[in-house]
């Protein structure tokens, strides 16, 4: 089985991370596999918004346990020190695709550099609030944007979970 393949087959979305930063060149890694995410008409209509500082890391989980509707304390992206947020450009008909795409290399890239990944949602409704757009706004990003997801990354505090078995009855062939 080629690396790839296996990457794919041993990845799992992790729910326990340790507070270390991972290197600036490790994300660096992560977000540029992002960038080379396949895009509907190769237009690449997302953008990435990485989050590295506490502060606003704190305020995004606020955020997103209050949307959740989770009790006080609950941390949705499970002490990851590391927050990827995926965008894409509703102008685009493929925004949605192309923004999972992305998410999906990232997860793959942070497999592969020994550090774990875990998809969190919210985003979309993240930035409803005038809080998120004022950020993207201090950052000179205009358009008609929607939060896809988060990838939260980090390393990984305890085993990485044993996949679960693959449903039956789910690939049909017509030859």
């Amino acid at each position: 089985m080629n690396d790839i393949i296996r990457a794919m087959e041993e990845r799992r979305s992790i729910r326990s991370f340790k507070e270390t930063m991972p290197p600036k060149e490790d994300i660096e890694q992560i977000i540029e596999a992002g960038l080379y995410a396949a895009s509907g008409r190769g237009e690449q209509a997302t953008i990435t918004l990485a989050v590295t500082n506490n502060k606003i890391r704190e305020m995004l989980s606020e955020s997103n346990r209050l949307i959740g509707g989770w009790k006080k304390g609950v941390d949705p992206f499970h002490g990851a020190p590391v927050i990827l947020i995926v965008l894409g450009d509703k102008d685009h008909p493929t925004y949605l695709y192309d923004g999972s795409l992305v998410l999906g290399n990232m997860m793959l890239a942070a497999h592969s550099l020994g550090l774990g990944s875990v998809w969190v949602h919210r985003a979309k409704e993240e930035f409803w609030l005038p809080e998120y757009k004022f950020i993207l706004e201090k950052l000179g990003i205009d358009g008609n944007w929607e939060g896809i997801g988060h990838c939260a990354v980090g390393y990984i505090d305890g085993e990485v979970p044993e996949a679960a078995p693959r449903k039956k009855d789910r690939v049909y062939w017509l030859e």
